[in-house]
């Protein structure tokens, strides 16, 4: 079967220049994932949160009512382990649940001022690393390059992609405006289930960071 026909220039894109590309794609995410992510979760919370519980805290912080269904999809694990994961964090003062729920596949969960805290010292920390990491790019290089990622996200994923999907591939960087989710023609689950600027008070402080 022939390849389908190019619309670039004969000879301007070869498989050995895709190919290097999308090594150097995958160099850069295992890069973020290693060194900014799960480095800065050490050095933050030590041996006290996984990255995968980390997420579970940072999907609860921007979102109101969720079922298990979507918080394992969400993970990639298991709803049996969803629900191990949000017990486990609950007896830690990491999570408290806000209100009982008749239907218990649904969960209405809130941060603890511990959690609150931990994620605050999170987002300073990675911030900083990042912008050490960057500050040798001028802004207006660092814009393009991330808008050219976001097209080329998009390019990826748009052929054939179901306009109707539910996008969560942001994991912990929700932006209030996606390119990746208009150019990918996706839907974003965090823009569905956002928190209401109303929030009801997560009640008091329970505990502290060490």
């Amino acid at each position: 079967m022939q390849p389908p026909e190019q619309t670039v220039e004969a000879g301007a894109l070869t498989a050995e220049l895709s190919n290097e590309f999308l090594s150097s794609a995958r160099v850069f995410a295992w890069s973020v994932r290693e060194v900014i992510e799960r480095t800065v979760l050490r050095e933050v919370s030590g041996d006290r949160l996984t990255f995968s519980q980390f997420k579970l805290l940072y999907l609860v912080a921007n979102t109101d009512v969720l079922s298990i269904g979507d918080a394992a999809a969400f993970l990639g694990v298991t709803c049996g382990a969803v629900s191990r994961t949000v017990e486990k964090l609950v007896r830690r003062r990491l999570l408290r649940r806000v209100a009982p729920q008749e239907d218990r596949r649904m969960i209405r969960l809130a941060l603890t001022e511990t959690s609150r805290k931990l994620m605050d010292a999170y987002q300073t920390a990675r911030d900083y690393k990042a912008i050490m990491a960057f500050r040798q790019f001028a802004p207006d290089e660092l814009r393009r390059t991330s808008e050219l990622l976001d097209r080329l996200a998009g390019a990826i994923v748009s052929d054939g992609s179901d306009p109707s999907a539910t996008c969560m591939q942001c994991e912990i960087y929700v932006r209030d405006r996606c390119r990746f989710g208009e150019y990918g023609h996706r839907n974003c689950f965090y823009q569905r289930h956002k928190k209401q600027a109303h929030s009801p008070n997560p009640g008091p402080a329970e505990g502290k960071v060490e």
